[in-house]
This record gives structure tokens, sequence and C-alpha cells, in this order.
């Protein structure tokens, strides 16, 4: 049997490749819409991909299912639990089979058997793996996608918070306990394959381990520890992350269906010029995807910064607009990975990209040219005491409830869009974040509504909390 294992650590994704090295089969478990690499895989070990199967419809990255199926003629393995409105509606476009609790199926010589996991989503199920050449017969381990994730499970609020179905949370939380109570008596040895790591939006408290065993999330996995239902219920559904708004458009486009991505028109690479990028101002988002320093010290009026960094997809998945075209301001040698970065969510409508170098076409004193200050604790701590500064929070909400800069108010980056008309114009306004990198894109999204005189704190709360920390040793 041969297994190897792919993960995007700007979604934090994890997915498989399984193949059967005596027939020369493989299939994906669980692919990204990217699909080159598992090609690429699957030629170096000498095996065809002729599968792809899903734990679940995701509700945040684009899957390859679809891409595997149309590029390579491969099968596809999807849950037929869950009920109708939990149907993969594209599938009967290829070659597929519906898959239910106790089902088994094969590629060459790997049996895989389907476990009914609700909780997480209704359809959810996991993949219990055998590799039929082994001289040891029985379950090697188990695909788990985002049913259990090492140190957590997923999060049963995604239904109401991202899709809207009113009431679900509990129904999917009391699911769960009932999930993981079978989970519970799979054997200790079985190894564990989530479909998720750390920084996954999909759970509260993922590790950074890649996998597990089942005995060792007996131990020591928390979602493990209750007997409780109630009580379970109560500590699954509390401090769960806010859901990107993009999660509804995920779930649409992976049952729907997407466009392949080789039917796609290539984005145009433009000369630079700034009069065409106030052109693509005028007509719809424009990211800069500069460092976030280099963007403060000059940039265009409208232009939106999200920095080209392990963040970039999240917060560009929270802030774009699916239903509007995308300009990008990107070097030439990080465009290809910023596109399928972004097609990696689904954000396909890239019309344009130019090089950032055409900042420097803007003089000293051209009036054309923006820029917004990294201020330093020092030097707005008297303005914060009296309040001269309007500060803003733009943390998520359980960062804010743990501590906050006492005359500051909140608004999640991710709500910033449409929340900016609340916030008032009569003063400066100080936006900080953890260390420094939401408050940045806070800037640059406040200018992009009008805001002339903003500010962001460099070192964030934490700075501001090692300061008070000094100041109440030195009181002391």
């Amino acid at each position: 049997m041969l297994l190897k294992y792919f993960y995007d650590e700007k979604l934090a994704q994890a997915s498989y490749l399984v193949g059967c090295q005596d027939t020369g089969e493989a299939i994906i478990v669980d692919p990204s819409r990217n699909i080159e690499p598992y090609i690429e895989t699957a030629r170096a070990h000498g095996v065809r991909i002729v599968g792809a199967t899903e734990t679940h419809i995701h509700a945040d990255f684009l899957s390859g299912s679809q891409e595997l199926a149309s590029r390579l003629g491969s099968t596809l393995y999807f849950s037929n639990e869950g009920g109708p409105d939990w149907k993969y509606e594209y599938a009967t476009g290829y070659e597929h089979f519906y898959l239910r609790n106790g089902d088994v199926f094969a590629i060459g010589n790997i049996q895989f058997e389907v476990m009914h996991t609700p909780g997480h989503t209704p359809e959810h199920i996991s993949l219990l793996v055998t590799d039929g050449g082994a001289s040891i017969k029985g379950p090697i381990g188990i695909f788990t996608g985002d049913f259990v994730f090492v140190g957590d499970v997923g999060r049963p609020d995604l239904l109401e918070k991202a899709v809207g179905v009113r009431g679900s949370s509990e129904k999917m939380a009391r699911m769960m306990y009932r999930s993981l109570k079978q989970f519970k008596k799979l054997p200790d040895y079985l190894q564990v394959w989530p479909g998720h790591g750390a920084g996954s939006a999909c759970g509260k408290a993922l590790g950074a381990v890649p996998s597990s065993t089942i005995g060792y999330e007996k131990r020591t996995n928390w979602a493990l520890q209750y007997d409780n239902e109630d009580r379970f219920i109560e500590a699954l559904l509390a401090g769960q992350p806010e859901a990107p708004p993009y999660f509804s458009m995920m779930k649409r486009l992976n049952k729907e269906g997407a466009l392949q991505i080789q039917r796609m028109a290539v984005p145009l690479r433009m000369d630079v010029s700034i009069g065409i990028v106030q052109e693509w101002v005028k007509q719809e988002m424009v990211i800069d995807t500069r460092p976030a320093s280099d963007f403060a010290a000059k940039h265009l009026q409208g232009v939106m910064n999200i920095p080209y960094n392990k963040s970039f997809v999240t917060w560009a998945g929270w802030l774009l607009n699916y239903d509007q075209p995308i300009y990008l301001l990107a070097t030439n040698t990080d465009v290809a990975d910023i596109v399928k970065d972004l097609q990696s969510i689904g954000l396909d409508r890239i019309v344009a990209t130019m090089d950032p170098c055409v900042m420097k076409l803007l003089g000293e004193s051209d009036s054309r040219g923006m820029k917004y200050e990294e201020v330093t604790l020092d030097q707005v701590e008297g303005a914060i005491q009296t309040e001269g500064i309007y500060v803003l929070d733009v943390r998520s909400k359980g960062e804010w409830e743990e501590g906050h800069i006492p005359q500051s108010k909140h608004v999640m980056l991710g709500h910033l869009q449409e929340q900016a008309h609340t916030i008032p114009q009569d003063k400066p306004i100080l936006v900080y974040c953890k260390t420094g990198g939401r408050s940045a894109i806070a800037a640059s999204l406040l200018q992009v509504h009008g805001f002339k005189d903003v500010q962001s704190l460099v070192g964030g709360y934490e700075e501001w909390r090692k300061q008070e920390k000094l100041r109440t040793t030195r009181d002391f």
C-alpha cells in the first residue's frame, strides 16, 4: 500500500493519495482543486489515479474531485447519507458510486469501508482502510476528514452560521456525540488521518501533528473525555471561531460543481501604469499583495492590501466578492501561486495583474499617492488615554473577550467591510490586532472606504499587554 500526504498550509488542509502498487491504481482522498501535485506523485510512483473520494461536502476549500473526474476519468466515490439536500449534484455527469454506512469499495487490493459519522455535516463519512496485500488482515487506519482531528473534532455549527440552516447547531452536536461513541469502539492501534491541521476554521483547537491513533485520541482529545451528552454539547459549541462568509459559496460549488481550471481565461499581465490601476479601481476590487510596510509607505487610493503570506487565502475569502472581477498587484514570481491560491477557494474572476513596482512611478509629492502611519504605543499612548483617537480592535471575538485595550471598540476584520460605515470619522483611527498583521489589512480597507487619518499599531495588543505588565511591576 502506498500512502502519500499532501498539506496546504494556507488552508490547513490535508489530502491523501492511496495506491495499490500491485495493480498500479490509486485514489485521492479529499483532493484540493489543484490536482497537479497528485498527478506528479502518481507518475513518480508508477500508479494511475482511478478514483477520488470525499468525506463530506467541504466548506473551506474547493474540491478537486471534479477536476480529477474530468481530466483523468477518475471514478467518484461520494456519500449518499444525510438526505437529498446533501447529494453531489454534479456527480451524475461522471462515473460515480454513492456510498452508505457499511459499504465497501476497493482500489486494487486496498479496501475502504464506509462509516457514517455525522456531526460536522449530516452526510459526513469516514473511511476505514484495509491493505489487502498485508499478511495480517483488518484495517490499518481511518480517514476521518472533518470528524476527528488531532486533539479536536469538527465544529457542528457551520450549517447554521455559514449556510443558514437555523437551529441546526445543537442537532449536529448531538449527532457528533453519537458518532464519537462509535469512534471510541474502534481498535486503539488504528491510525487516524484527518482532513485538517492547526489553523483551520473547521474546529477550534486542532493540533499541528499530521496524524494520530485511535488510542492516543481517546486519551488526549478533549472531545472524547465526555460521558454526559449535554455537557459535551455545551463544550463543543462554546468558543468556535467566526465562520468566513465564503464557506457558504464553497458548499454550493462543491455540491453543484465548479468551472474547470483548464477552461478559465489566463489573467492579463499588464505593463506598469498608474492610469491603468486607477481605471481598475473604478471598476472593482484591486488587491496589492506587497508586505504591509511597503504598502503603508506608498499606495493608491482605492487599493486594498492583503499581503501575500500564509494568511492570504483566509483574508481573501473573508474580504473579496465572488461576483466582482479581481485585479492584482503582484510580482512576476508570485502571480502563478497567488492565482492558484485564489482558485483554491473559487475566486476565479481574476482579470489582470501588474507588478507592484508601479508604485515607484509615484513621486514624493504626487497627489495620487497615499500612505498610513505605522505607530508605536509610545507615540499614541497619550491620545489613547485622552480619547483623542478612535481605537479599533479587529481581532476575533474570542480574543477580544479574553482582553483588550480598555478604550477600544471591536469589529472583527472579516466584518469590517460591511461595518465600516458605523465607525466615526471625526478623529484619527488607530487599528490594532494581536501583533500587527490584521491591523495592516484593516488600515488599507478603511482607506478604501474613505478614511483619511488611519494608523496601525506596531506590535498590537501583545505590545500593549507587555507595557501594562511593566507598568504594574513598577507600580508594585
